[in-house]
């Protein structure tokens, strides 16, 4: 019965082939899932770790990128404390031309003007609301829209907008984040309503973090 799901999913029309979703593990949770997420799970392995549906992933993934084309690029604050993020957060901020905060995200760098890292970003994007979460407690305190990589285990509280996905694997970060910046960039071109052919000159493995 599992197999015969996993096929299902690799026939689904996304962003990129069923099986390179799989391949990627964006949908490899943890054994443990919140209350949250459940909706988001659509089944647990034998081994007990829970499952994320590709189909709301790679949906929710267009709905992010449409939503952070209405804002100006550097605008946009991309954050991740994880390791396996680092490289990702600053390759999307590199091809949107948002802001990044890779590492220890600085106390006061959104809500105290006196801090050397202030920044007022319009808009935030965090890896993992757990290890962001001096970030995520900052961005609700000055009241700016939060978007989140959220894992099987994640509480979602304060968080605006829920991006399913395995926020802990490498490949996986990698691909999450190289879609969004390919997606968001597609949204930009068309609301400029560009005349050439869409362009993105970048790939998976430029986005993955070095082992």
């Amino acid at each position: 019965m599992a197999q015969e799901k996993e096929e299902e999913k690799e026939k689904v029309d996304t962003l990129i082939p069923g099986p390179d979703y799989l391949a990627s593990g964006v949908h490899i949770g943890t054994q443990q899932k919140t209350g949250d997420m459940k909706r988001f799970i659509y089944q647990a392995r034998p081994d007990g770790l829970y499952l994320l549906d590709i189909e709301i992933v790679d949906a929710r993934l267009r709905v992010a990128a449409k939503f952070l084309a209405n804002y100006e690029p550097s605008s946009i604050l991309v954050v991740a404390a994880r390791e396996y993020g680092h490289h990702p957060v600053n390759m999307f901020a590199k091809v949107t031309g948002a802001k990044s905060i890779a590492g220890r995200f600085i106390p006061g760098t959104l809500t105290n003007p006196e801090c050397d890292y202030f920044v007022e970003p319009s808009i935030l994007v965090l890896t993992d609301p757990m290890t962001d979460a001096q970030a995520l407690k900052e961005g609700v305190d000055t009241g700016i829209p939060v978007v989140a990589l959220c894992d099987t285990n994640n509480s979602t509280t304060n968080v605006d907008f829920i991006i399913p996905t395995n926020n802990k694997g490498r490949k996986a970060l990698a691909t999450v984040y190289w879609l969004l910046a390919k997606e968001l960039l597609r949204e930009r071109h068309r609301k400029e309503a560009c005349e050439d052919e869409f362009v993105f000159n970048y790939s998976v493995d430029d986005f993955e973090a070095g082992i």
